[in-house]
């Protein structure tokens, strides 16, 4: 691998990825930046842990999306075990899956028929968080090399950047717009009851707590509808 190129293909992915304008769109520009930048990969994927449930984000192929319901149905697999939160391995490599995996021997044997012949993963981390797994993968085996590896690992370490920066930005964004759309709402509720600004949030938040309905969704539906329903 030509390192002086590739490090000015990172360079330039770093900054399109801050760029990048949702959330969605980061992490789709990451799994295709991986198709790009790391020697064999032929498709990728991130895959988020909710308990023992999966989340298959921006796959690049179904196969990404199979290979995660199957390790989701099994319990079992290298992107399952580099999700979990606390795991102590951030990176693996199976350079070949025609070989025997005792640690996922179920996974393996089923992958195989599902056309992988070899996969890497890295886990997506900040010092604040873990952000759950990039994965790749290749249909030959033998594809990644620990160049391959490498190239991942960099790659990884600037999408859980972008990523954590770009969840961060629309957290922000949300938390913005709910404070908007609750003041516009104890605005319609002071004026037509005639309310102090607290008795108004008061209304709110109690009817909020009885009907078990989001504080935001009952002031979006009292500046929709003009009044508490």
């Amino acid at each position: 691998m030509e390192w002086r190129v590739f490090a000015q293909q990172m360079a330039f992915m770093a900054r399109d990825l801050l760029a990048q304008h949702s959330v969605d769109a980061t992490l789709e520009h990451i799994t295709d930046s991986a198709t790009k930048l790391v020697a064999g990969c032929d498709a990728a994927g991130i895959l988020l842990l909710h308990g023992k449930r999966v989340e298959t984000l921006a796959p690049t192929a179904n196969l990404v999306v199979k290979s995660d319901q199957l390790q989701e149905r099994l319990a079992e697999g290298p992107c399952f075990d580099a999700a979990r939160s606390g795991t102590a391995e951030r990176v693996y490599r199976i350079t070949d899956f025609t070989d025997e995996q005792p640690r996922w021997p179920a996974y393996a044997e089923q992958a195989r028929d599902l056309g992988v012949g070899s996969m890497m993963g890295f886990l997506l981390y900040t010092e604040d968080e873990d952000l759950g797994a990039l994965n790749l993968y290749s249909g030959r085996p033998g594809s990644f090399t620990e160049d391959s590896e490498t190239a991942g690992w960099l790659l990884a370490s600037h999408a859980a950047v972008a990523f954590s920066s770009a969840r961060s930005h629309a957290q922000l964004e949300q938390a913005v717009a709910t404070r908007h759309v609750i003041g516009e709402a104890m605005g319609i509720i002071m004026g037509s009851h005639h309310l102090t600004e607290k008795e108004a949030f008061d209304v709110l938040r109690r009817f909020s707590q009885e009907k078990n309905i989001k504080l935001r969704e009952v002031a979006r539906r009292v500046c929709e509808q003009g009044r508490l329903a």
